[in-house]
């Protein structure tokens, strides 16, 4: 189906989009007012714009329903700062707990169960339970307009970041399996960041991948190489060669068994280098492959 977003109401695209536009990271913003009332709030429009200077951005929306502001922009706007906790899976029961519309005044930290902890620079307190957080100064704040759904870009430099010691290997770089972010989907659904479901993809920096349009015929065209696999291959920073130290039982056996017939033989060899991309052997699968080529 297509839509046009001009034909839908505001909680139409609104549900749209979320369930799209996903996974998000959570801002668990702790604000304050000009009277020392604290707010402890979740959004999940939510991300990281600039490292030079460090600026994230969230965006408290006006509500669909009845077109108010909620306190965390209300908040900053009389003191512009906020402090910005990262949710992990250990505590988002208690973050989605805080979301909750609670009148003005009553303290979302107690209501949700967590721990004020004085933060170095800025007014607003930080949430102890939370592995890493960001004491932060807002340089602006943009309306985007003044109807229910409307966002409101908070703009956040970050002043001082805080990580948990456990999040950090001993020469403090960081370990992207301990912290178990979630992140907001649509509706109720939510993702939980865990080891298991974790996997690399290795990025092209100064080095050129050869691209598809380099990969001979048989290889681009293949039934059973997908495009993920075929991503793996292009990603090579020049054409790889036969390399006749390349010993593999299995590549022998499908030779041995298969040369009679070229066709089955390349389906075999296809679908073994898929296996071995799947495993993340791609100077293997590529070694594979060239004796189909």
């Amino acid at each position: 189906m297509v839509f046009d977003l001009s034909q839908l109401t505001t909680a139409e695209k609104q549900y749209y989009l979320q369930h799209v536009i996903a996974p998000r990271p959570i801002c668990f913003a702790s604000t304050i007012d000009k009277e020392g009332n604290v707010n402890l709030s979740p959004f999940s429009f939510f991300n990281m714009f600039s490292s030079n200077p460090p600026i994230v951005i969230f965006s408290p929306s006006r509500r669909v329903r009845d077109n108010t502001t909620k306190h965390s922009l209300q908040n900053v706007l009389e003191v512009p700062e906020v402090v910005i906790n990262i949710v992990s899976y250990d505590i988002v029961q208690q973050a989605s707990l805080s979301s909750c519309e609670y009148p003005k005044g009553v303290d979302e930290f107690e209501k949700a169960g967590f721990t004020k902890e004085p933060a170095t620079i800025v007014k607003p307190p930080m949430v102890k339970e939370s592995k890493a957080k960001m004491e932060c100064k807002v340089l602006e704040i943009k309306s985007l307009g003044d109807q229910g759904g409307a966002g409101n870009l908070v703009i956040c430099e970050v002043l001082r970041l805080h990580i948990d010691d456990s999040l950090l290997t001993d020469n403090k770089n960081f370990d992207q399996t301990k912290l178990e972010h979630v992140a907001r989907l649509g509706g109720d659904w939510y993702c939980h960041v865990s080891k298991e479901n974790l996997f690399k993809v290795p990025k092209p920096n100064i080095k050129l991948g050869i691209g598809f349009d380099a990969l001979p015929d048989s290889i681009r065209n293949s039934k059973i190489l997908t495009g993920n696999q075929l991503g793996q291959l292009a990603n090579v920073h020049e054409m790889p060669v036969v390399q006749p130290s390349f010993d593999d039982e299995h590549l022998k056996n499908i030779i041995q068994y298969f040369s009679v017939n070229p066709d089955e033989m390349g389906k075999e060899l296809h679908a073994y280098a898929a296996r071995l991309l799947d495993e993340g052997k791609v100077d293997e699968a590529w070694q594979v492959l060239l004796a189909d080529v």
